[in-house]
């Protein structure tokens, strides 16, 4: 009877446990890395990178390549790895000695010296879509808070957010970490296409964002734009399928 007892009670006691498993092990964090192949060179990178990708990258390294479109990087390519944890970074590592000589031998000899990469931690309660429902076409707006500001910005994402669902965009929102100045991306998917951006296909923002918060509130809006905000800026992105992991 007392073996039967201990038997619960270990059982209990490993079902108390059980939730703070996962804490720390949540699949929200992005990695990028961004790269510009030579201009006499961008169908020899490409080979070169779909082959490196389909072969190395699997699982939480899996990769997600986009070509830029437009903005200051046009010309180079966005290659997104997760999501994934930080536990599952502290493991990753070089990804082994033969993946990393792949990249310098058969990747990196057709790039230029410029490059940038970091890391962005999804915002659930900042975003209208899941972390992992992904879209072909993408819009990337870089949101730089002043220094001292970003809870403000917080806040205005927060009401950002309530304008979006009223809508109907599907946007998702990452914190930068560990990668430069303080930085909010708001990415939309636009799950239905570019034809998203035209004019008519939804109400003007503004009347939707007055409609939710009350008369008066995007001009609130702007002018705490021109308060907080201390640089912001735009480019879209296309999915290369073929340059991705499969």
């Amino acid at each position: 009877m007392k073996k039967n007892l201990r038997k619960i009670n270990m059982l209990a006691l490993l079902m108390m446990l059980l939730p703070f498993a996962g804490i720390g092990q949540v699949k929200n964090v992005i990695s990028t890395h961004r790269v510009f192949p030579k201009v006499d060179k961008v169908l020899e990178f490409e080979k070169a990178l779909a082959v490196h990708a389909q072969k190395y990258h699997t699982g939480d390294a899996h990769w997600r390549v986009f070509e830029i479109q437009s903005g200051p990087d046009l010309g180079g390519y966005h290659i997104t790895e997760g999501p994934k944890s930080w536990e599952s970074e502290d493991e990753r590592g070089t990804l082994g000695e033969e993946h990393t000589i792949d990249w310098n031998k058969n990747v990196a000899i057709y790039l230029t010296d410029r490059q940038s990469g970091g890391y962005s931690v999804y915002v659930d309660s900042l975003s209208t879509i899941a972390v992992g429902d992904f879209s072909d076409k993408i819009q990337i707006t870089h949101v730089y808070p002043k220094i001292g500001w970003t809870s403000k910005i917080v806040s205005m994402i927060k009401k950002l957010k309530a304008a979006w669902t009223a809508e109907g965009s599907t946007i998702a929102v990452y914190a930068v970490n560990g990668s430069g100045p303080a930085q909010y991306a708001i990415v939309n998917r636009y799950k239905q296409g570019l034809k998203e951006k035209a004019s008519g296909f939804r109400k003007p923002f503004r009347q939707t964002y007055d409609a939710v918060h009350g008369a008066g509130a995007y001009d609130e809006y702007v002018e705490d734009l021109r308060l907080y905000v201390n640089e912001s800026w735009s480019e879209l992105l296309f999915m290369r399928k073929d340059l991705s992991s499969k």
